[in-house]
Parts: structure tokens; sequence; C-alpha cells
């Protein structure tokens, strides 16, 4: 019988033939497209769609170099504090993409990116980490009280967003007693303080709930500092190109918008976040694939509290110094349905502690749903 620690000739052949290809199909191809997209830009007479779709794929290639930092990274620190790195690179477009947004006037567009980040990471980067981890794997098994603690603190947020809007909706006709605007900085910084203290439980006092199962043995690192310089500089510099183009992106998002017949919603919720979470998605699904569910779900829903208890907050404080009135927690109920439905889902489905490719079809089928009413709808609601 033959021994299956050796592969065959032939395609020890084909891997060493593609090696040696200089010029072998790569997404890093894509980068070509960011210099262009400026030049673009610069005209003034190209069309606002050629510009957007060109933004966005130059994003791919960045997020593509995410992944690969994120790699290198989580070889060297482990599952919890790579997944945090991830998410707070990968979440650099959506901070860029937002602020860009704010400073613009298109405060709907902001709240649905935030909204349409929160959907992103929860539905499609964890159900397609999932799907394709578990079509590989067949079952994957993870430590469930790092999820028990992202899903309480999501629920948590999730509270925190859609109360102030309920206030905000319930005294709209009633502006002078000057409330909103305290309420936001109060809920802003009791969340900021609240990510504070995630952060000291996750890195610091509580470690061992994110430790992650099977984790690769220590002896198969060979080459930890090296990998860990190269891996946090791609990540720098892959995180600033894909905010750079995420900027760009957002100039051309609303006219673009209008010549598709889109609303400001869905471009926000779906397009904007699908873009924006690109960088996240891809390092989610990578390292489902690769049997390390843990760090997966640590980048998905680490991201998710990072957007819940950090830009959010961010924004309410940065508006005014950007010149704009105060950005006010006023989510409009359809967001706070559909994210409530995305937080109820994520709970249920990650409680386990194994996943499966099913586990990962529910999350989608979700997100399809919440497209698809979206691109019928109008207006926003």
């Amino acid at each position: 019988m033959r021994d299956k620690t050796y592969p065959d000739a032939h395609v020890m052949a084909e891997g060493t033939l593609l090696k040696r290809i200089p010029f072998r199909p790569s997404l890093l191809w894509l980068l070509v497209l960011a210099p262009i997209v400026v030049i673009l830009e610069h005209l003034g007479s190209v069309p606002a769609g050629v510009i957007f779709f060109c933004a966005a794929l130059a994003i791919v290639p960045f997020a593509k170099l995410i992944v690969q930092g994120t790699e290198q990274v989580a070889a060297y620190t482990g599952a919890t504090v790579g997944g945090l790195l991830n998410a707070t690179f990968g979440n650099l477009p959506e901070l860029i993409i937002a602020m860009a947004a704010l400073r613009a006037g298109l405060l709907e567009m902001v709240r649905a990116s935030l909204v349409g980040a929160l959907l992103a990471n929860l539905l499609v980067a964890l159900g397609l980490s999932f799907l394709l981890g578990g079509l590989r794997h067949h079952g994957q098994d993870y430590n469930p009280n790092a999820v028990r603690t992202y899903s309480s603190t999501m629920v948590l947020a999730w509270i925190s967003l859609a109360l102030p809007s309920a206030f905000h909706r319930a005294l709209e006709d009633e502006p002078h007693l000057g409330v909103h605007d305290t309420l936001d900085l109060f809920v802003a910084l009791v969340l900021l303080g609240l990510y504070a203290l995630f952060l000291l439980y996750a890195l610091r006092t509580h470690p061992e709930t994110f430790a992650e199962l099977n984790a690769p043995a220590p002896d198969e690192e060979t080459e930890e500092h090296p990998s860990f310089a190269r891996g946090v500089a791609t990540l720098l510099i892959a995180s600033l190109g894909a905010a750079w183009m995420s900027e760009i992106l957002v100039g051309a998002a609303e006219q673009a918008g209008r010549a598709l017949g889109m609303s400001q919603m869905f471009m926000g919720v779906i397009v904007l976040a699908l873009v924006g979470g690109a960088a996240e998605c891809g390092s989610a699904v990578a390292m489902g694939r690769a049997n390390r569910p843990d760090l997966s779900i640590g980048i998905a829903l680490g991201s998710c509290v990072q957007i819940a208890l950090f830009v959010a907050p961010v924004l309410v404080l940065v508006a005014p110094a950007m010149g704009q009135p105060q950005f006010r927690l006023v989510f409009s109920q359809a967001e706070m349905w559909m994210l409530f439905g995305a937080v109820l889902l994520g709970a249920t489905v990650t409680t386990t502690g194994q996943s499966t490719w099913f586990r990962g079809a529910q999350l989608l089928a979700l997100y399809l749903i919440i497209a698809a009413i979206l691109y019928l709808l109008p207006a926003a609601v």
C-alpha cells in the first residue's frame, strides 16, 4: 500500500512548476488598481460607478495581505491576541468609511454601515468560516466559554444601541429638552469603558476563557520573532491601504447608489459593509479552513464587539471635532430588528462548542434574506 505521507511524483512536479512560474495568478495583482483609482478620482469626468467598482476591487488585495499578516501574528501570539489584532486592523476601513460618510453629512449611511458591519461579521464572516471549514473538516470543536462571553457582550451592545434609539424616537417632537446629546455622550462613554474592561478581562485577568482548543504545537513555530515583525508590518501597511481606498469608495458611494437604484440603507448595510469587512471575512474563512475555529470566531465576534463598543462611541465623540452635529445613536426599527435577529441566531448557533457546515448555512441564509429585503426597499424605514 502506498505511503500517504509522500505525494505523487506528478503532484510534486506540479507544485514545483507553479513555484517557478514568475507571474502566476494572484489577487495581489489587483494592487495596480490603487493608483488607477486615485487617477480616476482626480480626472473628475469618470462616472462614480466606475470609481466605486475599481475602489472596491482595490480593497481585495489589501484584505488578502491582512489575512497573511494575521496568520503570522497569530502563530506567535495565539488566538486571543491574534484575533484582537486582526479585528483592530480589519475594522480600520469601517472606521474610515464611517468618518468619511460622517464628514460628508451622510448620517443615515453612517448608521447603516455600522449595522451592516455587525451583520457582515456575525452572519457572513462567521457563516462562511463555519460552512467552508465544516465541509473540509466535518466538525470543528472550539472553546464555548469564549463564545458565551462574546455573545453576552453583543446582547448588551444591542440593548445599549436599542434603548437610546427608542428614547430619541419617543422624544423627537421635544428637541428643547436638550437631553438627546447628553444621553448619547453618556452611553458612548459607558460603552468605551466596557470595551476597556473587555480587553482587561480577555488579555489580563481571564485569558484562559479565550484559550484556543487544539492550538498548533509550539515546536512547530521556528521563526517566531521575524514572523511576528513581518506580520505586524503587513497588517499595518495593508490596513492603511484599505482605509485609503475605503475613503475614496465612500466619496463615490452616494452617486453610484443613485445610478444603480440603491437606497442609502442598502449601500450602507450591504455594499459598504461587505467591502469594508473584506479583511475580517477573509481572515475568518482562512482560519476556519485551517481548522482553527477559535481564531476564526475570535476574529468575527471580536470585530463585532469592537464595532459596537469602540467604533460607534468614537463616532459620537469625534463628530463635533469634525464640524458636524453630534452623531446620535438613533437607529431605525428595521435596523434594530435585523441586528436583533443576527445576535439571537449567532448566539444560538455558536454556544454549542462545535461548528458544522449547516450552522454556517443558517447564518448565511438570514443574511441573504436581509439583503433581499433591503434591496427591494425603496427607502429607509
